[in-house]
């Protein structure tokens, strides 16, 4: 089974009542909310396999032993390096769903406009409804570019990111960033109430430490954002700091091969 828990979990206890063994890959984030499906799955799966080097302290606080393989991002970033004095654009990237990209897009536009000499580009997705792209129709600096995530990232200097995954990967690009995060009010109180964690980036959640600034919710407006993005465009220390946790980020996550580090020990579990 790979990450998603509301219907894998449905699976393992399937299988695990008529005692097929059951590998989970990737581990739902049951660590950030729902920390009580950890019992829940310890019962049902023989092995799990995480890629966050912090999971693997989270289960054992339930007596749950699973392996670290590293993060397949790192596979799958492979060979892209575009050295620091040819990245030159600075990448937006607003998300996937079309709330967040009408909440996240127009303010990072906002920003965008105060840095005319600066060219913008904008990770674009296919899956969204087109229109949530309105706000930066017609801005000379910003261009729009659908379905080129990594291509972006691997030639940006800097990045205005929607918490997510994204957050990670332009760390892994090496691409320093402000986190970004707006919802609804009512979402933003219940998200406030059920999630456990000190940080909303993955960069600063495996680092233990803020790395990357997060702009959350009313701390996410022009004036805020505009000097976060100064503060890492600047050639300073701030944003030498970033660089150099980066590498340390790249080496907490365990390095490639991930999928391969699975495979090896789901061979090695089943012929004990």
């Amino acid at each position: 089974m790979i990450d998603y828990p509301g219907f894998n979990i449905r699976m393992a206890k399937f299988a695990k009542k008529h005692n097929i063994k059951v590998f989970y890959y990737i581990s739902p984030q049951i660590w950030a909310w729902h920390q009580s499906r950890s019992e829940v799955l310890k019962k049902i799966v023989d092995n799990m396999f995480v890629i966050l080097p912090f999971e693997k302290e989270f289960y054992k606080k339930f007596d749950f032993d699973v392996d670290f393989v590293g993060h397949p991002l790192l596979d799958a970033i492979e060979g892209l390096d575009t050295p620091a004095e040819q990245r030159e654009v600075i990448a937006l990237v607003p998300g996937s769903r079309n709330q967040e990209i009408f909440r996240m897009l127009p303010v990072m536009v906002e920003v965008a406009k105060q840095f005319p000499e600066r060219k913008f580009v904008v990770a674009g997705t296919s899956s969204a409804n087109s229109s949530v792209y309105k706000s930066c129709e017609g801005v000379a600096n910003i261009q729009l570019e659908y379905g080129k995530t990594y291509e972006l990232l691997n030639r940006a200097k800097a990045a205005l990111v929607t918490s997510g995954t994204a957050t990670l990967e332009a760390a892994l690009f090496n691409v320093p960033e402000v986190v970004c995060y707006k919802g609804g009010l009512v979402s933003y109180i219940i998200a406030k109430w059920v999630i456990k964690t000190k940080y909303i980036s993955l960069v600063n959640l495996v680092m233990d430490k803020p790395v990357v600034a997060e702009l959350i919710q009313g701390d996410f407006e022009p004036v805020k954002l505009k000097a976060e993005l100064d503060s890492i465009l600047n050639e300073g220390q701030k944003r030498s700091d970033i660089l150099n946790d980066f590498v340390e980020l790249r080496s907490k996550l365990g390095g490639a091969g991930a999928s391969r580090n699975t495979a090896q020990l789901m061979v090695k579990y089943l012929s004990e």
